[in-house]
This record gives structure tokens, C-alpha cells and sequence, in this order.
């Protein structure tokens, strides 16, 4: 795929347009900064020494805020993982200047130029990232992965560790991870699978900026790397969630089924595919046998994802399981804490009860609290992929008005369908009825706004 050259700066300019719109903020208070400083030279005193423990990382190339570092051993039929998660609350207290303003973010906001922090860069990227220039503090859980996939939580402490690689999804090698490591993640697929979780990962549109300054927009499959490396975070989060829900605690991550009439929607979606979906065979299960690399396949795979009705957070109420319906389980999020506020308190959570220490009252309170943060922060930074995928697109696109573009239906949206072009990574809604999914289609260019992020196509 092609960059965008951007010559006229319309990305650029639109970006900051994006940036202002949605209130994404520009560095930090001078206040917080001061605070981050003082904390960034808090020196760990209760950690155990755990730098002979061989820890590396795994990320994309050019991260530097790394939440996890881990280490995998072997103990008789099991496989016990060592996890670390960067301590955070080692450098944040409560109520300090820095949780103040972190509680007014929720979470890391992502863009093509750039990522406005939940904390400030010296400790996001410093002092509590698990970098492999130094000892770092952490808190390392050790999770026992059964034969069968089944994730325990064994222990917790603070540690100080040192990574000894920061490893790259694009580039590492299997001799480069440590033994164990895609035993880990085929056990816990064989898990997923028996409990028949309705994960799904179709490509995903994004902008991404180059190393020379260009921006690229593409539908990006997950590499291998990814998919092995995200297991250990699920077999983490997973023995974390039944941790709490064993101590009656916790905040947890939960999502519902479509209802019934989206299913229905659904399996007629299917057949405009030209896809078999026996009436026989569940939802849950059918997603299981989907190949995201077949187009057909990949367009149900977006059409599940949009008939979701989304994950949320909740905190533990008394008679009532917290279900995560996607991954069949009780679910909760602990491991990206300089990224997502609400982990930070999980961790903090786990840590206590792991050690038979009550949770603290803090953690508590701010269990009642995040689900409302949490979802504010996720719709907006839903609201800024969106937007800057939209001006991708209408950059690409401008000054090719009145030409012609094939593109297939991949499902049905009110007054119209959206369509995937055939030959660039476009989606567009578009007027037009008598369609069924799969379809092909020719589309004329009718306009490409990159000062309104709108793209408008006409069938031919």
C-alpha cells in the first residue's frame, strides 16, 4: 500500500482539527509534571530482588511505555508464568497531583502523529516502563497454566526486575522467546476452544505513521507474534478475575450476547455470503470455524464485531457472575496499567488478596467509580480512531473525484450498505438498495472532504 505523502498537510492539519475537537490533551499541568519528577526518583524499598529471573518483553518495534515483561518455566505437566505488570502505584499515589489528573483521562489516547499519556512521559516511558536499560519495579504474578489451558493464580510480589531483551512483534524469532512460550499460547487456544469463547479478530483499518514522516492506512491481521503474546495476558487477566471473584472483589470486564434478532440478522448475513451456518450450530461455535483471510468470511467477522453490543466494566456485586460473553469466562483487565487507569486498582486488588491482605479501602471506592471513567474514555478514544481513519481516507482519496472504484457489500446500514473497496483499504457507506452481502460493485467518486473527514460514492 501506497503512503499518504500528505504534500498540501491535510493529515497534519486535520489531525490537530481532531485533536481539538476532541478535547485530546497537550502535554500535562506544570503541577504534574513537578509531581512526576519527584516520583520518577522514588527509590523501591519493598520489592524483592528478582533481576536473576531471564524477563524480556514483547511489543510493537517502537513502543516504550511496556506494561508486561515475563519469564516461563516449567513445573511437571504445567507451565508457570511469570508476570510482570510495570508498578505503577509504586510512583502514583492517592490523591496525588498525578492520579488526580489521571482520573480526568481514563487512558492512553492513540493517534497516527502521536499519544496524549495517562502519565506523564518520565514515568510512562521511564522510570515505571519495563525497559531493558535498567532494573525496574514490578509487580509479578505467577500464573499456572495447566495442560488443558486452565489459568491459577499461584502468588504475586514486588519485585525488582531486569528485562533482558525488548523483543519486537515485527522482527523476533522463535530462539529469541523463552521455551514454553508457543506451548503457553496453543494451551490456552485449546482452552478458548473448549469453552467455546467467541473471540474475533477480523483486520483492522488503522493509520499508522512511518519512520519518514508519511502515513499509511491499511487493514492490518494480527501477526502471529501478537496472537501468541496476547495469551499470556488473557491466561493473566483470567486467573486475576477468578482471584477476585473467589474474594468476592474486584472490578471485572464484562459483554452480553447479541440478542436474538441480531443473530437472525446475522445468519442472514451469512447466506448473502454464500457462507453454510447449519441451524444446528450456535453463534459461539460458528465463529470458531471463520478464516479472517477469506473476504467473505472476514466480512461476517466485522458484522459480529458491529452486532456486539460492547464490553463494559463492573465492579463485583454480591450473587451476580461477572460474564464476559466473547471470552466465556470471568474476565478482567490488570495487565496494561500505564495505559488504562482501571488496571492499576486491579493490580493493587490482586497484590493484596494474593498476599492475604485486605484490599484497601481505596481500591474499593475506586472500583464504584471507574466503570463511569472508563466508559468515557473508551468512547472517546473510540471517537478519534474513527475520526482519523475518516480523514485517512478522504485524503487518499482527494482529487480522484469522478472516478471509478469496484467494491464488495459487506453489510447493511440504515438507508444504505457499507462497502469495502476492492483495491484500497476504504470502507464507505453507501446509498443504494437491492444488495445483498458479497456483492460487487462499481462505485463513482463523488467527493473526498478531508476538512470534513467525508467521503461520498455514487453506484455507477
Amino acid at each position: 500500500m501506497k503512503s499518504l505523502t500528505d504534500p498540501p498537510q491535510a493529515l497534519s492539519t486535520g489531525l490537530a482539527k481532531i485533536r481539538d475537537e476532541l478535547h485530546v490533551p497537550d502535554g500535562f499541568p506544570a503541577d504534574v509534571l513537578a509531581a512526576a519528577q519527584a516520583a520518577a526518583r522514588r527509590v523501591p524499598n519493598q520489592h524483592a530482588d528478582r533481576t536473576a529471573m531471564p524477563f524480556v518483553t514483547l511489543d510493537p518495534a517502537a513502543s516504550t511505555d511496556l506494561d508486561q515483561a515475563f519469564s516461563i518455566e516449567v513445573s511437571g505437566s504445567d507451565l508457570l508464568l511469570q508476570y510482570a505488570i510495570a508498578d505503577v502505584a509504586w510512583f502514583v499515589a492517592d490523591g496525588d497531583a498525578i492520579d488526580l489528573e489521571a482520573w480526568t483521562r481514563g487512558e492512553t489516547l492513540y493517534l497516527p502523529d502521536g499519544k496524549a499519556g495517562l502519565y506523564p512521559p518520565i514515568i510512562a516511558e521511564g522510570a515505571a516502563s519495563l525497559l531493558s536499560d535498567g532494573p525496574r519495579p514490578a509487580v509479578v504474578f505467577t500464573v499456572r497454566v495447566a495442560e488443558d489451558g486452565a489459568a491459577a493464580l499461584d502468588g504475586a510480589e514486588r519485585s525488582i526486575i531486569q528485562s533482558r531483551a525488548k523483543l519486537a512483534y515485527e522482527s523476533v524469532q522463535s530462539s529469541d522467546l523463552p521455551f514454553g512460550f508457543a506451548e503457553l499460547a496453543r494451551r490456552m487456544a485449546m482452552n478458548e476452544k473448549r469453552r467455546g469463547a467467541s473471540r474475533v479478530d477480523p483486520p483492522e483499518q488503522e493509520v499508522e505513521r512511518l519512520a519518514d514522516g508519511t502515513f499509511r492506512l491499511s487493514f492490518r491481521p494480527l501477526l502471529q507474534s501478537e496472537q501468541d503474546n496476547a495469551a499470556l495476558s488473557l491466561a493473566t487477566n483470567m486467573a486475576i478475575a477468578d482471584a477476585m471473584l473467589a474474594h468476592h472483589t474486584g472490578l471485572f470486564r464484562v459483554m452480553s450476547e447479541p440478542d436474538a434478532f441480531k443473530v437472525k440478522r446475522l445468519r442472514n448475513a451469512a447466506q448473502a455470503l454464500g457462507l453454510s451456518w447449519p441451524d444446528s450450530t450456535s453463534l459461539r461455535d460458528y465463529q470458531q470455524t471463520l478464516d479472517p483471510s477469506d473476504p467473505q468470511q472476514a466480512a461476517l467477522m466485522l458484522e459480529i464485531r458491529h452486532a456486539s453490543p460492547g464490553a463494559s466494566y463492573q465492579p463485583y456485586q454480591e450473587g451476580i457472575v461477572p460474564w464476559h460473553e466473547a471470552m466465556a469466562a470471568t474476565y478482567a483487565h490488570a495487565t496494561a496499567p500505564l495505559r488504562r487507569l482501571a488496571d492499576r486498582y486491579v493490580v493493587r486488588c490482586a497484590l493484596a488478596i494474593a498476599n492475604g491482605q485486605p484490599v484497601p479501602q481505596a481500591v474499593i471506592d475506586a472500583f464504584a467509580r471507574l466503570p463511569k471513567v472508563m466508559g468515557r474514555a473508551d468512547s472517546r478514544a473510540s471517537q478519534i480512531n474513527h475520526a482519523a481513519i475518516d480523514l485517512a481516507e478522504a485524503v487518499m482519496l482527494k482529487g480522484r473525484e469522478g472516478e471509478t472504484f469496484k467494491a464488495v457489500v459487506t453489510d447493511f446500514v440504515d438507508h444504505g450498505v457499507r462497502v469495502q473497496l476492492s483495491d484500497m483499504p476504504v470502507v464507505a457507506i453507501v446509498k443504494a438498495t437491492g444488495l445483498k452481502q458479497g456483492d460487487g460493485l462499481a462505485l463513482r467518486l463523488v467527493l473526498a472532504d478531508p476538512d470534513r473527514r467525508s467521503i461520498v460514492f455514487e453506484p455507477v
